[in-house]
Parts: structure tokens; sequence; C-alpha cells
């Protein structure tokens, strides 16, 4: 009878440790960062060595309820951490916000031969769909990275040709000639896919820019959530960015925001939201901006 209760008490240990992820006890964002683990390490932005691959995963409990399969550590039921949706508008009506309850990711400056790739592992592991923010001369030079972000479900934005932060006060006309050269270049690789939204560089909201990109069919987006990725100076690069990013969308992060982030020469960025994916996923929806124009 002992030992029958000792194997007894050895198979509640071990169905119990196979809990998904969302009801684990996390570590805080300093711990995730800073302790080896499948983020990969990361010496220097341009240099961050690949991730290793995603274990295997455990077979779920079939007792838990779950609205669809998911990989392990990247989905539960998700709860929204209240249920009033910011509604934010930024400079001159661009958009910080979806108008809903979901929230939205946002990737800048690419694409990145590299690091794009990368992010687009991290989210199809998890099921999220994202915007890409892409700029013109980019797409025109790596175009299949381009065809991957279209094919994978996620959404396109026009960021400009080349991303000039002066680009606002140009006037209407070369404005224009900037935004629908970088449409075109998109349409040359993947021809009729929607471009709705527009992000001016640096989030510079002219009066043009607005105008402009409405005249061309396209939202004008700002974001909500800023964790400032690219400011090496103030966080450094490695883990401490990667610990910065988790803990700035973390303490920043509700429903209706739009996060930016940046997927350009970022791998401290990739490193963070393969943490930050299922925090976020247990607490909201998350969508690529809708193809139509944010109501």
């Amino acid at each position: 009878m002992r030992r029958l209760l000792c194997v007894s008490v050895a198979l509640v240990l071990a169905v119990t440790g196979c809990t998904r992820g969302v009801t684990a006890t996390r570590p805080t964002a300093a711990q995730s960062a800073a302790a080896p683990s499948t983020a990969g390490p990361s010496t220097s932005e341009p240099t961050a060595t690949p991730s290793a691959p995603v274990a295997a995963s455990p077979t779920p409990d079939p007792s838990t309820p779950s609205p669809s399969p998911s990989p392990t550590g990247c989905a539960g039921p998700a709860v929204a951490m209240n249920r009033t949706a910011s509604n934010a508008t930024g400079l001159n009506g661009s958009r910080k916000t979806t108008g809903s309850l979901a929230v939205a990711l946002t990737f800048d400056d690419g694409p990145d031969p590299v690091n794009t790739p990368r992010i687009l592992d991290v989210l199809a592991h998890c099921g999220v769909k994202a915007t890409f923010c892409v700029l013109g001369y980019r797409v025109a030079a790596y175009p299949d990275v381009i065809r991957r972000i279209v094919a994978e479900g996620h959404t396109l934005c026009n960021h400009s040709w080349r991303h000039i932060m002066q680009l606002g006060t140009y006037g209407p006309a070369l404005i224009r000639d900037d935004l629908q050269r970088t449409n075109d270049a998109i349409h040359a690789v993947v021809p009729g896919v929607p471009i709705r939204y527009f992000r001016a560089p640096g989030g510079f909201w002219s009066a043009d820019y607005v105008s402009v990109a409405h005249d061309l069919g396209m939202t004008p987006i700002d974001w909500e959530v800023d964790p400032r990725d690219w400011d090496f100076n103030a966080y450094g690069t490695g883990q401490g960015m990667t610990a910065h990013i988790i803990a700035t969308v973390e303490a920043n992060v509700r429903p209706g925001s739009i996060v930016l982030s940046h997927d350009y020469q970022k791998p401290a960025t990739t490193a963070a939201y393969r943490v930050l994916l299922p925090w976020l996923l247990a607490r909201f929806e998350l969508v690529a901006l809708p193809a139509g124009p944010l109501s």
C-alpha cells in the first residue's frame, strides 16, 4: 500500500509539471532577459546569433479549456485587463489605437534580411499576426521577405521610401511622390496587396502627411506604446535592451494599444517578444491591423 501511494504522488507531480505556460509562475522581465534561454545571447545588435529551436510541446491537459490548439508557452484563454478600450488620437488626427479591445503589434523600418525572418518565426510559433511598416528602398532590396510577410497573413504599412525625418515638411506634392513610390515598390513585389496604412518617419505628423495619406487611401497610424528599442545610448544592447523592452511594454500596454517596435537590425526586440508574446496572449487579443481603414 505504501509503495502504491508513493507511485500515485509521483504521477500527480509529473502531471502538474505539464501545465500550460499561462498558469505557470513567470519570472520577472530582468530574470527572463538575464537567464540563458532560447532567446539566444546578443553581444551587439547587428551580430546576434540565431535562437535555438523551440523544444517540442508536451501533450496538453485535455481538461483545460482552450478555444483552439496553441503552441506550448504561447497562448491560453485571453483575459483583457479591463474592458475599456483606449481610443487615443495623435497629432493632426493620426491613430494611436486600434479602436477596439484588441492590441496591434507593429514593426518598423524593414524588411531586414536577417531579423525580419526571425521575428516572423517568433510570431508564427505563437500564431500571432502583426503589421510591418516598411521602407520602399528596402522592399526593393529584399522582395522575398515581403513575400513571406504577406504569405503568412501579416499587414503591410507604408513607412515612406527612405525614412527622411523632414519629409513631412516638403509639401504635399513631394510627400505624395514618396508615398506613391513606396506603394508602387510594394505592389511590384506583391501585386494587389492592400496598403491601408501609413506611418510617418519618426512619428512627426504634419498636416500634409495626414492629408496625403488619406488621399492615397491610407489611415495614418501612430502608436500608444513605444519601448524605444532603437535608443542604444539610453538602454544599451543585448540583454539589457531586451529587459527594457519587456518591462516597458508590460507596464504600458492596455486594450486598444498600438505597440511600436522595430525589426531592422534589432535582435534584442526579437528576444523580447519571445518572452512578451505569452504574457500578451494571456491578457489581450493580438491582431494585425485590418485590411480596411480603422473606424
